[in-house]
């Protein structure tokens, strides 16, 4: 066994390594631990990600070398060693850019717990790529809840409180589903790993027995993770757990920690209940459905909204609905597509959370539309970083959005039953998209209105609305031009930025790599 081979597992317990230190460490030596723990674990996963790619195979890692039954096994490939290589830099990214807001919003006696949970999220979501132990997933998707749920309070606001009671419920729901059908699973086929617990569904589809069963199993794991992930209507926690955290935990939260739920879906579909058994289901009908209605209602809620926080958050349910109404085609180019709108969906929706803490920081730390008339031009670079993100998830060419919707659209040409309504879905929602993602950006580059009537801003004084009396009560009134972006942040916004022109312009690679993937799956 080669080097990188090891590197999955080691990932797994370097990130967990990290945060054991960093409960002993002082604030920026726990800083300096989690960003070293994020770099190495990226690079793990280039590692891994080059070396499947150069094998066209994947493998499995058996931890303590007891063969299965009995051990524990994790399992690399293509579209693992991709997803984690993402995700690392989406994190990389989310941590830098809001590093500032880190120290200003945490108090400095828990800023170490905070990175603590930056760790335990880092470890929870590459072991939920890597493993192929379903009792393993289960583990580290409990750790994965615990450390969203601190990164959600430790701001220590009354709203964050209850964003993270609505979140922690929200998620017990989704993990005590998934348990049970974990439960079932384990009774009917007596497997916990991926592989073994395959063979025994054929057998059991073949002998034609435990039918109902298997129905039963795989509806509570999908809604199970449906509700962990956001789907509609299963959405009410995203808003405040997405608008009222700090700006590194609501990029991480709304970029990473749902699309980890999606990945672990997708594991169980394809590698352990088998992707043919849940089409005859008819599972992927209920889910593309479902897709269908938060691409809708997403937008309707975001346009809704003038909290340009909550309006960012509940963008995040309509997208979800993209990935479940890709899922629920059936097919495997509605799959690839979802799979790369998981990808767009990480890059943009951080890149749009980072890139506003510039344009509040500007706007007297206010967030709504009257406060934020001229911030584009007040501060330049994350005006931009805004832009391309909100262009982006409207379907703007050269950018990552648009790739997803082209992806969503031909794959919708293989599934005649649900062509039409994939297609009107996807135009309709894109025109909602455009509805408050442009206004914002129109607001973003307007003459502030000068005073003299309701809601308006004074040009020179910066007199603005307030969108959260309670958390903006000690916000200073900013200037025009007054305040500068940080170096970090304006590094962590070209980051990004240069992430989503890749992702659409050099799209073919990553969508074969994805298609290679799910092929290793099998």
């Amino acid at each position: 066994m080669s080097l990188v081979q090891n590197f999955p597992f080691f990932s797994i317990i370097i990130a967990m390594f990290s945060g054991i230190l960093s409960s002993v460490l002082n604030s920026r030596q726990a800083r300096n631990v989690s960003l070293a723990a994020i770099l190495i674990t990226t690079a793990m996963s280039w590692s891994v990600f080059q070396y499947c790619l150069g094998t066209g195979g994947s493998y499995t890692y058996m931890m303590g070398h007891f063969p299965a039954p009995w051990g524990n096994e994790i399992r690399a490939g293509v579209l693992e060693g991709l997803t984690a290589l993402l995700f690392g830099i989406v994190m990389l990214l989310s941590v830098t850019g809001g590093m500032k807001h880190i120290f200003q919003d945490v108090e400095e006696s828990k800023v170490n717990l905070f990175f603590i949970m930056i760790d335990l999220m880092l470890s929870s979501l590459l072991a939920l790529i890597y493993t192929n132990d379903l009792f393993t997933a289960y583990v580290f998707v409990e750790i994965n809840t615990i450390a969203g749920c601190g990164l959600i309070m430790i701001r220590q606001k009354g709203r964050s409180f209850g964003a993270a009671i609505r979140y922690m419920i929200m998620s017990q729901l989704g993990s005590g589903l998934f348990l049970i059908g974990l439960t079932l699973l384990y009774d009917v086929t007596g497997h916990l790993l991926m592989s073994p617990a395959k063979e025994a569904v054929r057998a059991i589809e073949a002998a034609g027995s435990y039918e109902i069963p298997v129905l039963v199993i795989l509806a509570v794991i999908s809604v199970g993770l449906a509700i962990k992930s956001g789907l509609y209507p299963f959405h009410s926690w995203i808003p405040d757990t997405y608008g009222y955290a700090t700006p590194t935990a609501s990029a991480i939260l709304s970029g990473l920690v749902s699309k980890g739920y999606i990945f672990l879906l997708i594991k169980i579909f394809y590698r352990v209940l088998g992707q043919e058994n849940v089409i005859a289901s008819r599972i992927v009908n209920v889910l593309f459905l479902f897709g269908l209605a938060g691409m809708i209602m997403g937008s309707v809620h975001a346009i809704l909204e003038w909290d340009t926080r909550r309006m960012i958050a509940y963008s995040s349910v309509a997208q979800i609905g993209y990935i479940y109404m890709g899922i629920g085609l059936g097919t495997q180019a509605g799959m690839v597509a979802a799979i790369f709108h998981m990808f767009t969906h990480s890059a943009t929706k951080a890149l749009l959370f980072i890139s506003a803490v510039g344009l509040y920081e500007v706007s007297g730390g206010k967030k709504d539309f009257v406060s934020l008339r001229g911030a584009g031009n007040r501060n330049p670079l994350a005006g931009v970083g805004f832009t391309v993100g909100a262009l982006s998830m409207v379907g703007f060419p050269m950018l990552s959005g648009f790739i997803s919707k082209l992806l969503f659209a031909t794959s919708a040409l293989q599934s005649p039953h649900k062509m039409m309504l994939t297609i009107i879905g996807l135009a309709v929602s894109t025109i909602l998209n455009a509805v408050y993602f442009l206004r914002l950006v129109i607001t973003l580059y307007a003459r502030p209105k000068r005073k003299g009537s309701t809601g308006e801003m004074n040009e020179k004084k910066g007199d603005i609305r307030e969108a959260d009396k309670t958390e903006n009560r000690n916000a200073a009134e900013t200037l025009p031009g007054k305040q500068h972006i940080s170096w970090v942040l304006g590094t962590a916004i070209c980051g990004f930025i240069l992430l989503n022109l890749f992702l659409g312009m050099m799209s073919q690679p990553v969508v074969q790599a994805i298609a290679n993937g799910l092929a290793m799956f099998d």
